[in-house]
């Protein structure tokens, strides 16, 4: 029969050479207050022992760049674009900061300097015999009625939009034309009627100046970059305004040039969309680069791929 062990443990044999563990410590009944200040007593030495830190591991894509989300642009606001700013439209910016100044000028200078300016600045018959270009320029830098003409807010809102979609030089463009076209076209006919006698010599030093036939030809070119169920209701109010002004018979002339400037303004339909579908590049920008770098480009591609090189 296979024998087991019996009692509180069985025996087990020491191999010798292994150091006997030290009995344990009794204490008389005197030092029993004090047990617990034995474990505090030096024993025998331990090897210390420290955690070694595991190697630092490479980052997973040290040679891959590293990627951040990036927030979709923020649109502004669309009533924000109906309003001119120095980056987005200049040339409506600075010509309504200039209409502003002499706005300013018109309603606080003396009267009669005022009128002396005005005088100076008409584009009669007179004045374009004799200082054509200054004219010309000069009377487009009132506002006839003020700041708070209606041609005064439609300048800002019209030019606004059409530079945005055509660019500012085109924009500028637009309005010159109708201002200049216009004015001579209601000019040339005033000195024509008085050489042949059927007006006053007067007539030849009409006052004449605004923003006006600019403006009327911005909107009709404006028309055309509209969507349909804009364009029209646009151009029937506008037109019908002109159309009153026109038989109320108080400045037959100007109304006419009016009505002249829209017409203008509508016979640029074809060059406007044209632009606005083919926008002219800024000067100084070339091809955009590839991947991001602009050191690359096409032909450095091309040149690097061949070994040889």
């Amino acid at each position: 029969m296979e024998r087991t062990a019996t009692g509180p443990a069985a025996a087990v044999p020491t191999p010798p050479g292994t150091p006997l563990p030290d009995p344990p410590v009794t204490l008389d009944p005197p030092f029993t207050e004090v047990a617990g200040l034995l474990d505090a007593m030096p024993g025998p030495r331990v090897p210390a022992t420290f955690p070694v830190p595991a190697p630092l591991a490479a980052p997973a894509a040290l040679s891959a760049p590293a990627t951040f989300p990036v927030s979709a642009p923020s649109r502004r606001p669309r009533p924000l674009r109906l309003f001119p700013t120095p980056a987005a439209t200049p040339f409506t910016f600075a010509y309504a900061a200039v209409l502003a100044v002499t706005s300013v000028v018109a309603a606080l200078a003396d009267p009669g300097l005022v009128h002396t300016l005005y005088q100076d600045s008409s584009t009669d018959v007179a004045h374009l015999l004799h200082s054509p270009v200054l004219v010309l320029v000069a009377s487009a830098l009132w506002v006839a009625g003020g700041i708070v003409s209606p041609y005064a807010a439609a300048f800002v809102l019209v030019l606004t939009a059409l530079e945005r979609r055509i660019g500012g030089l085109r924009a500028a463009g637009v309005f010159l034309a109708g201002h200049i076209l216009a004015t001579l076209a209601t000019e040339v006919p005033v000195g024509l009627a008085v050489l042949a006698g059927h007006l006053p010599v007067s007539s030849l030093h009409r006052l004449d100046y605004g923003i006006s036939f600019g403006v009327a030809a911005s909107i009709g070119a404006l028309a055309g970059l509209l969507t349909p169920w804009l364009r029209w209701p646009l151009l029937t109010l506008f037109a019908a305004t002109l159309l009153d002004d026109l038989l109320a018979f108080q400045d037959p002339m100007t109304n006419w040039g009016h009505l002249i400037a829209l017409t203008i303004g509508l016979t640029t339909w074809p060059l406007v969309r044209r632009w606005a579908q083919r926008p002219q590049r800024p000067q100084g920008t070339s091809t955009p680069p590839i991947c991001g770098d602009p050191n690359v480009t096409p032909r450095s591609l091309t040149a690097n791929s061949n070994p040889g090189t």
